[in-house]
């Protein structure tokens, strides 16, 4: 771990701090920071920032109530930048969105990235702006007892194809498997984040378990 001496502050004791949601890895925003701003962040483990048009310290949410709870702070191989690892409390930009980068100016169809957060925004974008044709809008249209039931057919098909030992049809249909998962919990109001709180607690006992085993 290094020391705050060690960070390269610009002619103006600024340095540029990238925000990213440390579930989804979403850049939320670009923010500066001053040594006075980098301790308080540190001190409080909320992101402050130095506002270079006011001339003055603002702790992010202190008016809004979108604080950001700081999870890591990484400086870059030159100690020039930071990279500010957070838990939102609300949306990051002023203007209500969750990220402050959202025009897009260019995106290859190619190379896009691909993301679960990307999958649930399209799914449930099938819920609320149905689409004439989409499987996923039929399912939402069925409601719960079609989703379940069609989870249940594709834990099947799971178990047929690892029971195979069929590598490439058992990540076919864990695939499937996920994809109706991922609508039943569209369906139920239950979000990514919610899983990785959860399997994040499991994490947790399980290392208190192994170190009390360590200490019998």
């Amino acid at each position: 771990m290094i020391n705050i001496d060690e960070l390269k502050f610009d002619e103006r004791g600024l340095i540029p701090a990238i925000v990213t949601d440390s579930v989804s890895g979403k850049v939320l925003t670009l923010a500066y920071m001053n040594r006075e701003s980098l301790k308080i962040s540190m001190e409080r483990e909320l992101t402050c920032f130095y506002s270079r048009s006011r001339n003055e310290l603002w702790l992010k949410g202190e008016t809004s109530g979108n604080y950001q709870h700081i999870v890591s702070i990484t400086a870059d191989c030159d100690k020039d930048a930071l990279l500010v690892s957070v838990k939102p409390d609300g949306p990051a930009c002023h203007t209500g969105t969750e990220s402050c980068f959202t025009a897009l100016v260019y995106e290859s169809d190619e190379r896009k990235d691909f993301s679960l957060d990307s999958l649930m925004k399209l799914i449930e974008g099938r819920k609320t702006d149905k689409k004439e044709g989409s499987y996923t809008t039929y399912l939402f249209e069925k409601g719960l007892d079609k989703i379940l039931k069609k989870v249940g057919e594709e834990c099947t098909e799971v178990i047929i194809a690892a029971k195979a030992e069929d590598k490439a049809e058992t990540i076919y249909e864990i695939s499937d498997l996920c994809y109706h998962v991922l609508v039943l919990m569209i369906q139920n109001g239950i979000s990514l984040e919610d899983i990785h709180n959860e399997l994040a607690s499991r994490h947790v006992i399980d290392k208190k378990v192994k170190q009390e085993k360590m200490t019998k």
